[in-house]
């Protein structure tokens, strides 16, 4: 038999939810067999779910997935399925593949090459697999083999890669299972999303099926599972370089799935409508984003959101982030189940009683869910609260505004009683900008409580850098949906959303300045001023945060992009240190943010850096000496 309907299904799995996984799980076997698949690839630990961190390590978790395991088996008569689970053997626990035939397990694969950088921490917790050996182990009273396995069945040669195996170029699994002529590899993964990520593993997967003379499939999770990882649900069927089918990523279904008829004595296929999926960064951000905040207020059992609108930038891309979700689930489950998955039932009696639908249904639906509030003082600008009130009748959210300028008169009146003094803009700056900040949260914070509600923090990636933000002001909150993003981008997908997603309530923050608005309105108070132009930011922090370079190579590497004259960059470059180093307290103790870009600066997930350190001294005081490189006519010493 030469001739297979393959599939394969992104699940979007919680940690050890186990009714939840198990339920997914056996919705995807029976789609698949009502689509007459005869080989399904499920994702990596989809069972457990993958981002159980620490409870890997204890002994009842990998016992009870095992257990489970037998009830998984009885769903798979007469269908081959894959499926990611956790092995213990002789003592030590391995992420494994396990290969289920007819309700009779086949055999379980141990991950050999763990993913240990970036976000992943895989060594933490399981043992890599030895290449080339083979135990015989025995579950339930059943004996199969375990470890690195090739399997036959349908007469043809199977074998796994998990993952961070195929990443490997030179000692990858792939290249034995070629030697062994193995003719389909099953990829079940958790890789985690990053924008523009998906066509290197597009590439990834079409090039192994042509280099190892193979058909290849792969299956990744789906959603935002555990918190701060977002699964894309990317899966693959590829044969002999030649892509067959792939997934629409970032769905809001709980099971999607794509198969393939594969005929192994055929080099060649049929082909077939391939489905298209957006790719471009700013389609990816709003897809992801938004799913993520699905997943997280569903699976915090949260009744919605709460955000502090300041008509400025950040948090109205949280609010069009918000309107998204909704837009993008409507528009995919239908909104009644776009309801009962969010756990707002009820609210679809309400839209039918109302005979709402298309636009005026998805507002409604917004302003049960995002309630949001500017907050002014009297250095706030009339700009900005048009902006926000706008917005917020734009998207549907319920829009409170007040002052709180009584709240801050309070704080600053008992702390000048008792030093003494008045406090002054001239020797009392941060002070008085940060009480505003903060003065905001407790009010803000009831609002979210009287919800039971999700409060949104408004903090980007380029102000995490360099610390520009109040701690338990501004960064207040429960989730972080922009902390994965830099400022930069985030001024360029809004112009990008007013148009593309059709939010003309953009248009007054579009045309806006970004401000914190908390020095007196004279002193026309930006951003940029008090730091530094965001396009320079960013091109300093991707070589000095990302690819890790030192204060004087980030200088130098700058001064051949020519974005500013040379004296001015070793300014910006010195200041950034400074403020990276002496803020890392800050970073700590944000809001849990989503990880979007290639690289994030959140020290739970991407970037750990100690809170007290020598914060650059030596060479910053090198940098401030040395002779800038550049034009002569910019040559100078500072």
């Amino acid at each position: 038999m030469t001739y297979l309907r393959l599939g394969a299904a992104s699940l979007n799995t919680t940690p050890f939810d186990w009714a939840a996984n198990l339920r997914n799980i056996r919705l995807a076997i029976e789609e698949a067999r009502e689509k007459g698949v005869q080989l399904l690839l499920l994702p990596e630990m989809c069972l457990t779910g993958y981002g159980c961190e620490d409870v890997f390590l204890t002994e009842w978790l990998p016992t009870k997935a095992l257990q489970l395991l037998e009830e998984v088996k009885g769903w798979c008569s007469n269908i081959t399925v894959a499926l990611g689970v956790p092995y213990r053997y002789q003592g030590d626990l391995y992420n494994g593949a396990c290969l289920i035939h007819d309700g009779r397990i086949l055999g379980i694969t141990a991950k050999q090459w763990l993913a240990n950088d970036g976000v992943h921490y895989e060594t933490r917790w399981f043992s890599p697999w030895p290449a080339g050996r083979q135990e015989t182990v025995e579950l339930h009273g059943e004996s199969f083999p375990f470890g690195d396995v090739v399997y036959e069945l349908h007469g043809i040669k199977i074998a796994f890669e998990i993952c961070e195996d195929a990443w490997r170029t030179t000692s990858r699994p792939a290249i034995r299972h070629h030697e062994k002529d193995v003719d389909l590899i099953l990829n079940p993964s958790a890789s985690h999303f990053a924008m523009c990520k998906t066509e290197l593993r597009k590439e990834l997967v079409c090039t192994s099926s042509a280099l190892y003379a193979c058909t290849y499939v792969y299956a990744n999770l789906l959603g935002n599972e555990a918190g701060r990882m977002i699964y894309d649900g990317d899966c693959f069927i590829t044969h002999h370089g030649e892509l067959v089918q792939r997934s629409c990523r970032l769905s809001f279904k709980e099971v999607d799935m794509i198969w393939a008829d594969v005929d192994f004595a055929n080099r060649r296929f049929t082909p077939q409508p391939i489905k298209q999926d957006a790719l471009d960064k700013e389609t990816e951000f709003a897809k992801a984003a938004s799913l993520a905040l699905f997943d997280y207020m569903r699976k915090s059992r949260s009744r919605g959101f709460v955000l502090s609108l300041s008509g400025g930038a950040d948090s109205s891309t949280c609010a069009v982030l918000v309107s998204e979700m909704v837009k993008r689930g409507c528009a995919e489950l239908g909104t009644k189940r776009f309801l009962e998955r969010a756990g707002f039932g009820a609210l679809a009696e309400e839209l039918a009683q109302q005979e709402l639908q298309g636009r005026a249904a998805e507002r409604y639906i917004v302003s049960k869910l995002l309630v949001c509030a500017y907050q002014g003082t009297k250095h706030s600008s009339d700009d900005t609260f048009a902006s926000a009130q706008q917005l917020a009748q734009d998207v549907g959210a319920t829009f409170y505004h007040w002052t709180i300028d009584e709240e801050v008169r309070s704080y600053t009146g008992k702390i000048e009683q008792a030093i003494g003094r008045k406090l002054a803009w001239q020797s009392d700056d941060i002070a008085l900008q940060n009480i505003q900040a903060r003065a905001r949260s407790p009010i803000i914070w009831m609002l979210a409580n009287l919800n039971n509600a999700l409060l949104l923090t408004t903090s980007n990636r380029s102000e995490a850098d360099v610390g520009y933000a109040t701690m338990d002001g501004d960064t207040s909150g429960s989730i972080s949906p922009i902390a994965g993003v830099d400022k930069e981008f985030v001024r360029h997908w809004l112009r990008w959303a007013q148009q593309a997603l059709d939010y003309p309530g953009l248009a007054p923050v579009n045309g806006l300045s970004p401000s914190a608005e908390l020095r007196p309105l004279e002193q026309t108070q930006t951003d940029e001023e008090d730091l530094m132009p965001y396009a320079i930011l960013v091109a300093i922090e991707r070589l000095a945060i990302r690819d890790r370079y030192s204060p004087k190579q980030t200088l130098h590497l700058l001064q051949l992009q020519e974005l500013a004259p040379a004296d001015k960059l070793k300014g910006w470059v010195i200041k950034f240190f400074r403020l990276w180093s002496r803020n890392q307290w800050k970073r700590e103790r944000y809001a849990p943010a989503f990880h979007l870009d290639d690289f994030n600066v959140d020290p739970r997930s991407w970037c750990r850096f100690p809170i007290l350190s020598g914060g650059y001294a030596e060479e910053l005081k090198e940098l401030e000496g040395e002779w800038i490189i550049g034009p002569p006519s910019s040559w100078k010493s500072s």
